[in-house]
């Protein structure tokens, strides 16, 4: 199924509002044959290279060296110690998941890693009583990981996690901040009506209060809320994330009407961001995925919503939930954009990942572009076919090589 594109949302996928002086720059590092090194680490070459933070589709050799990219070039002259041969593989910066319960246990950094993920976000596996057994799992990562503060102190609930408002304790939350403020990149406001009920709105300021003193930004799980949707926007400040944006009605981003609400349209011309959040319970189905891309308003970010049983599901992995949005529109470089760059931008842990960039750290996802038939499910088990799907085939992680297998 194919869409036309009316609107552009306003971040242009990041990379569209590059100087005339910034991309002749980078054409210009870009275009030498070589740069003045012996010897390289590593050289990944015959790949095409996509790049979004620079606008880059090409056919390119990547050169890298203690960690670092330190050349981007038609031909890559010299010496290296180590070779990867990308014929006929995607080479992009490496993926970004900002909405992932990585957090849950001590192996899932390393499987997201060889998914192309060099670097996630747990949002909202656990509260303050329990913030340090997920810090633990960021702490150890092998690549970047932070912490979302599940407003909710006991973190997640079959029960609903706020469904007892006194669980949303900010004395609590803001004390778990203060002693873990290196891991915690957030705070994770879950507001359906099984997790909240009605004290969605109540929570969402409460949440917006510990968040405040530490200038942190805060996700809010959307979709099926007893509260209509305005009424929370209305409490989002920018850099805020909203997650789950292609969550069915009740209170979706959808009006009655079937057009985009203007105050999601108020919010992102403020600096909300919209984030994509897979999942596998209520959060996408795709009629409303139809009727939201249909005009336009594409999402800033793609995420997976993530834990160890999601390769067993209709998640599977970041780069097939990448695929899905191919079906209604979304081009290949925009959907990489989501995942890189755009993302890099939600959270400042992120700030100088999510780039080919030479000087950027060695962080790299190696991807097949595969054309096809290809199922993809939505969360209420209907069914798509794509002609097109995106699968992991290696990392690069500051430098060091991670096979898929």
């Amino acid at each position: 199924m194919r869409v036309s594109m009316s609107i552009m949302n306003r971040r242009e996928f990041s990379y569209t509002a590059l100087s005339g002086a910034a991309m002749m720059a980078f054409a210009a590092r870009t275009s030498r044959l070589a740069v003045s090194a012996d010897k390289y680490d590593l050289v990944i070459r015959g790949g095409r290279v996509i790049d979004p933070s620079v606008r880059l589709d090409a056919i390119r050799e990547v050169a890298i060296s203690q960690g670092r990219i330190v050349a981007v070039g038609a031909t890559v002259t010299g010496t290296a110690s180590n070779t990867i041969d990308a014929h006929g593989k995607l080479v992009v910066p490496g993926l970004l998941d900002i909405h992932t319960h990585a957090g849950r246990s001590a192996e899932s950094p390393s499987l997201l890693l060889k998914d192309g993920v060099t670097g996630w976000i747990d949002a909202g596996t656990q509260g303050a009583d329990h913030i340090g057994d997920v810090v633990a799992v960021a702490r150890s990562s092998i690549q970047q990981g932070r912490v979302l503060l599940n407003i909710g102190r006991a973190g997640l609930l079959s029960d609903g996690d706020t469904m007892d408002l006194a669980r949303a304790d900010v004395n609590a939350a803001r004390d778990a901040i203060t002693k873990n403020r290196e891991f915690i990149a957030g705070v994770k406001a879950r507001l359906s009506r099984d997790v909240a009920g009605q004290n969605d709105y109540e929570v969402l300021r409460r949440a917006q209060e510990v968040a405040k003193p530490f200038n942190l930004p805060v996700m809010i799980h959307m979709g099926q809320t007893i509260s209509p949707l305005p009424k929370l926007l209305a409490l989002l400040k920018s850099g805020d994330i909203v997650t789950h944006m292609f969550a069915p009605p009740p209170n979706s981003i959808i009006g009655d009407n079937g057009r985009i609400l203007p105050e999601v349209l108020a919010a992102r011309s403020r600096g909300v961001w919209f984030d994509v959040g897979n999942g596998v319970t209520g959060h996408m189905r795709w009629d409303t995925v139809e009727t939201i891309m249909k005009q336009g308003f594409m999402p800033d970010t793609i995420s997976t919503d993530w834990n160890t049983n999601s390769p067993t599901t209709g998640v599977i992995d970041l780069p097939n939930c990448m695929s899905k949005l191919l079906s209604y529109g979304m081009s290949v470089n925009q959907s990489v954009a989501c995942s890189t760059i755009n993302a890099s931008r939600t959270f400042s842990i992120f700030r100088n990942r999510g780039t080919l960039k030479v000087g950027a750290p060695a962080d790299i996802a190696l991807l097949d572009l595969r054309e096809g038939k290809f199922e993809f499910v939505d969360n209420f088990n209907n069914k798509i076919t794509g002609s097109q799907r995106f699968f992991p085939a290696g990392t690069v992680l500051a430098g060091k090589w991670t096979p898929r297998g």
